[in-house]
C-alpha cells in the first residue's frame, strides 16, 4: 500500500483530508545482535518495506488510530488515560509514542492518524519500531517539536520499554529514523554517534537475501528480557558499567572471573566477540573486502546459537542450507526465537539458494519461508 491509499483511506475513515503522510521503514540488522542494550555496537540498515501514516493534528486531547492492517474500526484514546503497560493491543506502539512525547513535555493535543505497513510483523525486521518512528516523525514535523532524528529514537524506545513494556535496545528505533539509502548504519549506542558505511552490494555481484521463517517472535516474551537481565549481572560481576566495557583482548581473564555462572559466561562471551565482529565488519567494507565478511555473519550466527542460545531449528536450517549451497555467510538477524536469517551470496547464486532453503523446509515439515532481497534502503521521510 502507498502513500496515496493511505491518503485516501484517512478521507474514507476522517472525512478530511490528512495535513500529511510520512514512512519509516524496517530495518535488517547486518551484525551487532544483543549488543544495543549493552552499550555496544551495531550495524543495521533500512528495508524498503515501511509504514505508512497519514496524520492530522487535534486540539481536544483524543488520539483516534486506525490500520488497514488490523480488522476493526478506529480506536479512540484520550491523552489524559495513556498509562504505560495499560494496553497490550497494536495501538499500544503509536499511543506510547504520543505518551512519551507528552512525558518529555511536548505540547501534543491529539490526532487522527491511518496506518499501513508493509513491514513482515514478528520477522525481526523492526515493524514495531517502523511504527513508532512514522508517528514520532509526523508529530515532530505537525507540532514543529524541532527534535532531531536520534532525540526521536530515544523517545520511541521510551515508549517501547516502559508503555509496551518490551526491554529493546535503541538500535531498531535508531536505524528506522537515521539510515541513508546505499548504506549501512555503523551505530555506537552508548553515545549514539553514527557513521554511514557505503554498502552497494549490486554494483560488486552480490545480494542480501531475508529469509523470514514464519516463526513468530514477541520481544516482550521473557526469554528476551532474561537474556538482558544476565548480561546486566556479568557486568555487574565484572565490575563494569556495561558489556561494551570488556575488552576483547581480555575476554578470556574476564571469563575466568565469573568462575562458575556458566549461563552469564556464555552471554558474556557473545557480547564482547560480537561487538569485535562489527568493528571487523566496518573495516572489511571500508577498504572493499566486501565479500569478506561473510564468514564473519556466520561466525555470529554460531555464537547466537550456541552462546546467547536465541535460534532455533528454522533459523539454523536456513544457515546450513545456504552455506552448503554455496553462500559467502549466513546468520539469523534481529531478537532470535524465530524471526528471519541473512544470506549473502554471489547474484549468480541466489535462485540456486533460495530453491534449495524452500526444498529443505518442505522437506522438514516446516511453513515455506518468504524469501526477498534486502536493499538498503531510506530512513524515515515525509512523503506528502
Amino acid at each position: 500500500m502507498g502513500a496515496e491509499q493511505v491518503r485516501d483511506g484517512f478521507v474514507e475513515l476522517y472525512g478530511a483530508e490528512p495535513e500529511g503522510v510520512w514512512s519509516a521503514p524496517g530495518r535488517v540488522n547486518l551484525i551487532g545482535e544483543h549488543t544495543d542494550y549493552n552499550d555496544g555496537f551495531v550495524m543495521p540498515f533500512a528495508l524498503p518495506h515501511t509504514a505508512i501514516a497519514a496524520v492530522s493534528r487535534r486540539e481536544d486531547g483524543v488520539l483516534r488510530l486506525h490500520s488497514s492492517d488490523v480488522q476493526g474500526g478506529v480506536v479512540e484514546l484520550r491523552l489524559d488515560d495513556l498509562a504505560p503497560e495499560a494496553d497490550k493491543n497494536w495501538t499500544a506502539y503509536p499511543a506510547g509514542v504520543v505518551w512519551a512525547l507528552r512525558e518529555a513535555g511536548h505540547p501534543v493535543t491529539g490526532a487522527d492518524v491511518h496506518l499501513a505497513s508493509t513491514v513482515p510483523s514478528g520477522a525481526g525486521l523492526s515493524s514495531s519500531a517502523a511504527l513508532e518512528v512514522v508517528i514520532a516523525l509526523a508529530l515532530n514535523d505537525l507540532y514543529d517539536l524541532g527534535l532531531q532524528r536520534w532525540q526521536l529514537a530515544r523517545l520511541c524506545q521510551r515508549a517501547e520499554n516502559v508503555y509496551v513494556g518490551a526491554p529493546t535496545g535503541i538500535m531498531d528505533q535508531t536505524a528506522s529514523a537515521c539510515c541513508e539509502a546505499g548504506h549501512a548504519l555503523f551505530l555506537d549506542t552508548r553515545d549514539l554517534s553514527q557513521q554511514q558505511i557505503p554498502f552497494d552490494l549490486a554494483a560488486e555481484g552480490m545480494r542480501l537475501l531475508v529469509v523470514d521463517t514464519q516463526v513468530k517472535h514477541a520481544h516482550s516474551g521473557g526469554e528476551y528480557g532474561k537474556r538482558r537481565a544476565g548480561c546486566e549481572k556479568g557486568a555487574a560481576l565484572l565490575g563494569v558499567n556495561a558489556l561494551r566495557d570488556v575488552p576483547y583482548a581480555d575476554l578470556d581473564a574476564a571469563l575466568a572471573r565469573l568462575g562458575d555462572e556458566e549461563e552469564v559466561r556464555r552471554l558474556v562471551r557473545h557480547v564482547v566477540t560480537e561487538d569485535e565482529r562489527v568493528e571487523r565488519v566496518v573495516s572489511l567494507l571500508r577498504s572493499g573486502e566486501t565479500r569478506a565478511i561473510g564468514p564473519v555473519l556466520t561466525e555470529g550466527h554460531a555464537s547466537l546459537r550456541d552462546d546467547f542460545r536465541i535460534s532455533c531449528p528454522e533459523l539454523d536450517l536456513v544457515v546450513d542450507t545456504a552455506l552448503t549451497t554455496g553462500a559467502l555467510g549466513a546468520r539469523m538477524t534481529g531478537g532470535g526465537f524465530g524471526g528471519s536469517a541473512i544470506v549473502l551470496a554471489e547474484a549468480a547464486d541466489v535462485d540456486t539458494i533460495t530453491k534449495a532453503v524452500e526444498e529443505a523446509f518442505a522437506t522438514a515439515g516446516f511453513t515455506a519461508p518468504r524469501v526477498f532481497e534486502a536493499v538498503p534502503s531510506a530512513g524515515a521521510r515525509r512523503v506528502s
